[in-house]
């Protein structure tokens, strides 16, 4: 499948998806979703990713949906909704599932269920003059793309709860502040940032990084004895990787190990 609205290059461990429909202010439609569930099949089966670097052309990070496309096709709306729901929530499933952390580099407007999608990120790097938008409640819509999930993990159920409710905007330092971002540099310096992130990812032990990420998924529906035998299955799984003999062998050593996400 050829792709127009995103870019996937892999190199080296490191993933690179940019969104490069920047003309159009990189938005949410049909082919987006369509593209990024195929994109997010190949980064998951692609044993050499051990991380994924999402980023974007073009002055704002992104618009959210496409209205344009809405509006011309209202009464087919509530069925086109689902077909790309299909899709895009396909992907975010499949992303939030692998082994290779995602790093996204955000910088300008960042809205709807591009938010969301970053949201899920876990490492968020924004730019100063970041401004995350809720969007949903404007246009009388309910949140997408797991935005109910995304934001209440970074911001808790109430301010999550406030953001979507009352359509907020958050710029770069309340974003920082309520959870949404993790760092905040000046726009000369976030991507590089962004970047060096994803590369000390990308040479880490990429196995047991994701059997935290899952495990992270799941804190909040486990009780606690569930969620403890969870931990002790993935650190069994984690026990027989090559990268867990060669971080004992290191340390042992005295020597920085070398992982191979393996």
């Amino acid at each position: 499948m050829g792709f127009s609205s995103i870019r996937l290059t892999v190199s080296e461990g490191l993933a690179r998806l940019t969104f490069i429909d920047a003309e159009r202010g990189n938005p949410i439609d049909g082919p987006f979703c369509a593209e990024m569930c195929e994109a997010a099949i190949q980064l998951s089966e692609n044993p050499d990713v051990r991380c994924v670097l999402i980023t974007a052309e073009g002055p704002v990070f992104s618009y959210g949906a496409d209205i344009g496309v809405f509006v011309d096709d209202l009464d087919g709306l509530p069925s086109n909704i689902k077909r790309w729901t299909t899709t895009l929530h396909s992907a975010i499933a499949r992303l939030q599932r692998m082994d290779a952390p995602i790093v996204s580099a955000v910088y300008g407007v960042c809205a709807g269920g591009m938010s969301a999608l970053v949201a899920g990120s876990d490492i968020v790097v924004a730019a100063d003059n970041s401004l995350f938008v809720s969007a949903y409640a404007g246009i009388g819509y309910n949140c997408d793309a797991g935005a109910s999930v995304m934001y209440t993990r970074r911001m808790g159920v109430g301010r999550a709860r406030k953001f979507l409710l009352l359509n907020e905007k958050m710029d770069a330092a309340t974003a920082l502040a309520a959870g949404l971002a993790d760092e905040v540099l000046p726009v000369d310096a976030f991507a590089a940032r962004a970047e060096a992130i994803a590369q000390q990812l990308a040479a880490g032990p990429t196995k047991a990084l994701g059997e935290m990420r899952r495990l992270l998924t799941s804190v909040t529906d486990q009780p606690l004895e569930a969620q403890l035998e969870l931990e002790a299955q993935a650190l069994a799984r984690s026990a027989g990787t090559a990268d867990a003999r060669e971080g004992l062998t290191a340390f042992a050593e005295k020597r920085k190990p070398v992982f191979q996400g393996r």
